[in-house]
This record gives structure tokens, C-alpha cells and sequence, in this order.
């Protein structure tokens, strides 16, 4: 019986340093990347800078971002010019899409190529040649969707998931065969399933009360985008410690555990 007892002793002790170990290396993760830098960085993606910095000059509705930007000019010369990455917004045979629902969609690009404020919602993709991560779940205030459906909803598209339901033959993309193109306001019925949507949510439809990004700024009056990417690291900073208070609530009740068996 006493044998038992310490093979069972022994068991419970290697199993003890055995999760140890393996929470240890979980929450080294954590500092893998600084959080502080996740406030000012720039997505891994053909054409973003390795890190944030100021511009001479941007392009037209890229201009916000000026000051501290992860885009060039160049890039967001191409942004202007209607299919970067060969993406067609006239991929409705005869439905050329609208100026001033272009112009938000420009506008998100700029967004896209140009922001430093997204890495706290950045994730890895493997399945694109265009880029290694991507943000997910990024909140996008209300009033910006609302104003972007708005000015969209009467254009024409032939499917609510712009990221993965085209074909794409010779470097663009084309609506598929069993497809069928109707207005925004058809295939999306409201702004938030728009949003949220139609980059496999990028985007999350949040009400202006709360911590929100905006799409378009003034940039001479500083990026407000940079408190919200602030707000999402103390978010995360207190679920990390709610973690590790855990954990060491688990180191002091193991080896009263491990008494009580000898």
C-alpha cells in the first residue's frame, strides 16, 4: 500500500511540472511580440512597409494616415487606380459600380494598405499570395458602415464574401457561373451584414458609443484610431492576468495536493 502511495505521489509530482512546463511556455507567447508595439505596426503584406513611419505625401483619401502610415505613396497611387491586386468592383456584367460607392471602397483600401492601429486583431493566412496576415474583427464605427452601405446599396455585386466566393481566372476576379448580380441591398439587406461581410469579417459593425475605428479621419487633428488599438491591448492585458492569477492559484494548491497523498 505504501508503494502505491508513492508511485502515486510520483505521478501526481511529474504531472505537476509537466503542466508547469507546458503553461510556461504558453504565456511566453505573450511576450513574443511587446504588446505596445501591436499599437504601431503594420500587417506582413506585399505592400506594406516592415514598420510604420511619416510620408512626404499620400494619395487623396489615403492622406489621413500622412503622419504615420505603413503604405507608400506609390502604393496609394495604385489605390486610386481602381484594381489594385487585380480586383475588378465592376465584376457585374453592364453594373459599373458608382463613384461614391467606389470612394468608400477606396477608402477602405486606404485603410487597409496604410493603418498602423490593427495589430491587435492581426492573424496569420497561409492560402494568399498577396499578403501573410490579416485582421479579423477589427470594430468599424456604425456611422462609417451606415454611411458606406449607404452609398453602395443601390451598386451591383454577385456575392456577399468578396474575399472567397469569386473565381479568379487570369489575375482577377470574376463572378461564378451559378452567380447572380444584385444590388447591395438585396444580397446584404442592412449595413452591419455589409460590413461584416463582405471582407469575411474584417470588419465588426460596433455602435459609435463604444471603442470604434474610423475609416476616415482628419489627419492634422492625430489618428483617433490609435486609443481604440490601445483600448484592445488592456482588454487582452486583462484576460492575460486573469490567466496568470490562475496559474498561480494552481502552484498553491498542487502541493497541498501532493502532501495529502503521502
Amino acid at each position: 500500500m505504501r508503494s502505491h502511495k508513492k508511485r502515486t505521489a510520483g505521478h501526481y509530482f511529474v504531472t505537476f511540472f509537466l503542466i508547469l512546463g507546458l503553461l510556461s511556455s504558453v504565456f511566453s507567447q505573450i511576450s513574443i511580440k511587446d504588446k505596445r508595439q501591436l499599437v504601431n505596426s503594420c500587417i506582413d503584406g506585399n505592400n506594406h512597409k516592415r514598420e510604420p513611419g511619416p510620408e512626404d505625401s499620400l494619395h487623396q483619401q489615403c492622406s489621413p494616415w500622412k503622419n504615420n502610415s505603413c503604405c507608400t505613396g506609390n502604393t496609394t497611387v495604385h489605390a486610386h487606380g481602381g484594381k489594385m491586386y487585380g480586383f475588378n468592383y465592376n465584376h457585374c456584367p453592364n453594373k459599373k459600380m458608382s463613384n461614391k460607392c467606389l470612394e468608400h471602397f477606396v477608402q477602405d483600401l486606404c485603410f487597409y494598405e496604410c493603418s498602423p492601429n490593427v495589430g491587435p486583431w492581426v492573424q496569420m493566412v497561409s492560402s494568399m499570395k498577396m499578403r501573410r496576415e490579416r485582421f479579423l474583427g477589427v470594430p468599424l464605427c456604425a456611422t462609417d458602415c451606415d454611411d458606406w452601405f449607404k452609398a453602395c446599396k443601390d451598386d451591383f455585386t454577385c456575392t456577399d464574401n468578396w474575399t472567397l466566393n469569386f473565381e479568379w481566372i487570369n489575375g482577377t476576379n470574376r463572378c461564378r457561373p451559378e452567380s447572380e448580380c444584385r444590388t447591395f441591398s438585396e444580397i446584404f439587406q442592412n449595413s452591419s451584414n455589409f460590413c461584416e461581410r463582405v471582407w469575411d469579417h474584417s470588419w465588426k459593425y460596433t455602435d459609435n458609443s463604444e471603442p470604434c475605428m474610423r475609416i476616415w479621419f482628419d489627419g492634422s487633428q492625430g489618428n483617433p484610431n490609435e486609443n481604440v488599438a490601445r483600448w484592445k491591448i488592456q482588454q487582452s492585458n486583462s484576460a492575460v492576468s486573469y490567466k496568470v492569477s490562475s496559474v498561480q492559484l494552481l502552484l498553491c494548491i498542487f502541493p497541498a495536493l501532493l502532501l495529502s497523498v503521502n
